[in-house]
């Protein structure tokens, strides 16, 4: 899906992902923040610095919304991130404080983003 949507080649690649403390991830919401992860190691570059990632990703590389969106962008802001990557159908419609919202549809469009 990254080859395909974003020109990310990762086939000859293993990708394994470990969330600190052993938490298991099953919520669709941490799909995209995990695609900007292996995009980050990939290519040897941290993503942009105060930067919270989350939206869920379907197989055609469109970005889905995800619940409670407005608090978590909310509480992203009160815990000091600057920058947000999210659904555009996320987009809050009050500006959040000392917080710049990025939307996105698409993968490739988060992922130019990131940096």
């Amino acid at each position: 899906m990254l080859h395909r949507h974003a020109g990310v080649a990762c086939f000859d690649q293993d990708v394994f992902i470990n969330a600190v403390g052993g938490v298991k991830i099953a919520e669709p919401a941490a799909d995209l923040a995990v695609l900007a992860a292996i995009v980050s190691s990939l290519k040897s570059k941290p993503v942009r610095d105060k930067l919270v990632v989350f939206g869920e990703v379907g197989l055609a590389g469109e970005i889905r919304p995800v619940q409670r969106g407005q608090e978590r962008l909310k509480e992203a802001a009160k815990l000091g991130f600057t920058h947000a990557i999210i659904p555009a159908a996320n987009q809050p419609k009050a500006k959040i404080a000392g917080m710049e919202v990025i939307p996105v549809n698409r993968v490739d469009e988060a992922l130019g983003q990131l940096f």
